[in-house]
């Protein structure tokens, strides 16, 4: 059987066609999706009081974990907040007791410690009605983006970053989820990074936890939804916080506070996010035009380079600001 010209093009008009309406469909469903989750939900949300009375927040004094405490505050939840600084801690407390009328717990704890350091977290924690676990905690390389080797002390930075990213994650939701369960019902948040959808040369641990913990929670939310318990991977851009060095916040960098707003908002709708509807849409565009393969291009890697060189005096600038405070 031969082909006419006539029947090769109606052939290929037809695939032509299914292709677009599967991409009309695909892109109408997710951006009917977006404004659920990013535009609506502003007006249209989970009350997370209904889960309990307690949230519990790591990395609580500063950046996106604070942001979280101070908002689960102003939603109508009482806060433990676990940290490192007992100064940080009780200044903290005394702003959300404060500003919002809610109780606060502090527990003190280095997360860049070992496993150690969760028996007396699980103890502090063991009479109060918690609804909400906010696994923020997390911390990169102290110096700008570079190779692996080149980390300062870095046997003493891989212990840190393992035990801050990754273990604190497991641990901590391995203390409160019992009790999650008892109740059948519960929200476990655990703060990924947009580091964490790809690899990413020059910050490698921090992108290889972030990872870790973006499947840890697909996972656990595939064990345990059945059981009434949510577990949602938020995957931020960036946030100006310390982390990053307090940029200035902008059409694309976040403010710390207005990201935790606008996460808190999709809880309940999906169980994977950006976070802020300027977040997914950078991560949509990103997915499309830097494809994993051009991240892993040594032309890639030169450009982070000559990028984290002229960011370089703006950082130093930032930390003797930090040293001086």
């Amino acid at each position: 059987m031969f082909f006419t010209d006539e029947l090769m093009t109606s052939i290929l008009a037809l695939i032509g066609t299914v292709t677009c309406l599967y991409y009309f469909i695909k892109y109408s469903w997710e951006l009917l999706i977006g404004i659920r989750v990013y535009i609506l939900a502003k007006f249209w949300r989970t009350d997370l009081t209904l889960y309990g009375e307690w949230a519990v927040v790591t990395g609580a004094t500063a950046g996106i974990g604070k942001a979280y405490a101070h908002e689960l505050a102003r939603r109508g939840l009482n806060v433990v907040l676990i940290s490192r600084s007992l100064e940080k801690l009780r200044a903290t407390a005394d702003e959300i007791e404060q500003q919002h009328g809610k109780k606060t717990k502090i527990v003190q704890a280095d997360f860049n410690n070992g496993a150690e350091i969760y028996g007396p977290i699980e103890a502090a924690l063991k009479d109060l009605n918690i609804g909400i676990l906010v696994n923020n905690v997390g911390k990169t390389y102290q110096v700008l983006p570079c190779y692996f080797l080149d980390v300062p002390d870095v046997e003493k930075a891989i212990l840190d970053i393992m035990n801050c990213n990754v273990l604190s994650v497991v641990m901590m939701t391995k203390i409160v989820l019992p009790q999650l369960l008892k109740r059948k019902k519960g929200i476990v948040i655990n703060i990924s990074s947009e580091a964490g959808a790809h690899p990413h040369p020059l910050i490698t641990m921090y992108s290889a936890t972030k990872v870790f913990v973006d499947f840890f929670s697909q996972a656990l939310n595939a064990e345990y939804k059945p059981n009434g318990i949510i577990v949602q991977s938020v995957l931020p851009l960036l946030v100006s916080t310390n982390l990053t060095h307090d940029q200035e916040t902008n059409l694309f960098v976040k403010g710390a506070d207005d990201y935790a707003q606008e996460a808190l908002n999709t809880v309940g709708l999906t169980e994977k996010t950006n976070g802020c509807l300027s977040h997914a849409l950078q991560h949509f565009f990103f997915e499309r035009l830097f494809p994993r393969w051009l991240r892993l291009t040594e032309f890639n890697i030169n450009n982070m380079k000559k990028l984290s060189e002229r960011r370089k005096p703006l950082v130093e600038k930032w930390r003797w600001k930090q040293k001086t405070a």
